[in-house]
């Protein structure tokens, strides 16, 4: 019997990491940003606030992170989830994991380690159910994680054997959503990623996988479904997606084209996480970053003088409501994209400093984050109250982003390439 490592649990025996600590607010030094000072005049924008110290942005991710975890540990999900909340391997807690991940990188505290650890050997290092549904891929990155962190190459047998199978038998089926009726299964186009969330989901495992593998099959297959859904999804008179077929002929009430906010969050962070492990001499990477600054560009020139972005994207901001989990995705990746010397600092920190502002303003006194649309394929109404697990990982990626643009403790002052 293979000796089990310390840190190899059971997921129901997390319940001690659901009693961790939870810092309250108060003790934060009220938690907000500088935004840029065109911005703070705009009509509707909160006042300036005294900008964050890295350990205070990494301390209010770990009360948000401890808060999700507690709820998870409990068996506790907010009641507007949907049932695949639930599911270890799905999804919704993927994109917790993936957040939880970049935290894990920064913070002093082993239990985020730890938890990812255990998640991983409870999930038996498995994907989804689904062969070739992105969304049963986002755990994978995950995985990936675990093992540069102690979990070694069995954490991603069974990963790689699913992608081989995928290799062996490409999908082939139309990008068209054409939704099938009730009990007979997902559209035909869900084999491919016909859906633009499916970008944030899939591409980056297959990517990070040749790397530790040395296969150049598995980033072949990524760029060339990448490239294809892309072709299909993009608008290009816009620089924005749509988040499926259905939605190349709605409009919204004044006529503007029906872009999703957190459908384009997915794609812009996946766009960040696939340049991360995409070589720096692959072909296409001038192509991914040339794309990505056109996501940043457009997405800017959307932001809310309030720092959210509308849940839809050309949609009236006046009155509209906030929404966190787009508006983490999109600060994650503007983040990501000056500290990685792709954005200009001087055009783009602003709206960083905005968006960031905001996010901490979603955050509830118990950690709780708030203000997340739930699941869904399109725009629609959420409260203060709606907090959903995927919408921290989207947080989490956004604050340890942010972290990052701040000098690290006794670091030297450095200069950010410019491109």
């Amino acid at each position: 019997m293979m000796r089990r490592k310390p840190y190899l649990r059971s997921f129901a025996s997390l319940v001690a990491l659901a009693g961790l600590a939870i810092t309250p607010v108060a003790a934060l030094s009220e938690p907000a940003v500088t935004g840029a000072p065109t911005l703070a005049k705009s009509a509707g924008a909160p006042p300036a606030a005294r900008p964050m110290t890295r350990a205070e942005i990494l301390l209010l991710a770990e009360k948000v992170a401890d808060h999700q975890i507690a709820m998870l540990a409990a068996g506790q999900v907010h009641p507007r989830n949907a049932a695949d909340s639930t599911d270890p391997r799905g999804w919704v807690q993927g994109a917790f994991f993936i957040g939880l991940m970049h935290l894990a990188d920064r913070s002093q505290s082993p239990q985020y380690r730890d938890f990812l650890m255990a998640r991983g050997e409870s999930n038996r290092w498995e994907l989804g159910r689904r062969l070739y549904h992105a969304d049963d891929h986002a755990v994978g990155q995950a995985y990936l994680w675990a093992s540069r962190h102690g979990a070694g190459p069995e954490a991603l047998a069974p990963m790689r054997k699913a992608f081989d199978l995928i290799l062996a038998n490409p999908p082939h089926a139309d990008f068209a959503f054409i939704e099938r009726p009730a009990g007979a299964g997902d559209p035909l186009c869900f084999d491919r990623w016909c859906w633009c969330d499916a970008l944030f989901m899939s591409p980056p495992a297959f990517i990070e996988l040749s790397q530790v593998t040395g296969d150049p099959r598995y980033t072949a297959f990524a760029k060339a479904e990448f490239w294809a859904a892309t072709d299909y999804l993009l608008d290009t008179d816009s620089g924005l997606y749509f988040r499926d077929s259905r939605f190349f002929d709605r409009r919204g009430e004044n006529g503007e084209k029906i872009f999703w906010s957190r459908g384009n969050g997915w794609v812009f962070a996946g766009l960040a996480n696939i340049l991360t492990h995409l070589p720096k001499a692959d072909p296409d990477r001038a192509k991914f970053e040339a794309l990505f600054k056109t996501m940043a560009a457009r997405l800017i020139s959307v932001q809310k003088p309030d720092g959210y972005w509308n849940s839809s994207l050309l949609g009236d901001p006046k009155g509209s409501l906030p929404e966190s989990s787009g508006t983490g995705f999109f600060v994650y990746g503007l983040a990501w994209g000056i500290e990685n010397g792709l954005l200009d600092p001087a055009a783009y920190g602003p709206h960083v400093d905005l968006g960031w502002q905001a996010l901490t303003r979603s955050v509830h006194d118990n950690g709780k984050l708030g203000w997340v649309q739930p699941i869904s394929d399109r725009p629609e109404l959420n409260t203060f109250d709606d907090s959903q697990i995927y919408g921290v990982g989207a947080f989490l990626l956004a604050a340890t982003a942010v972290a990052d643009l701040q000098e690290k403790p006794g670091a030297q002052p450095k200069t950010r390439r410019k491109r």
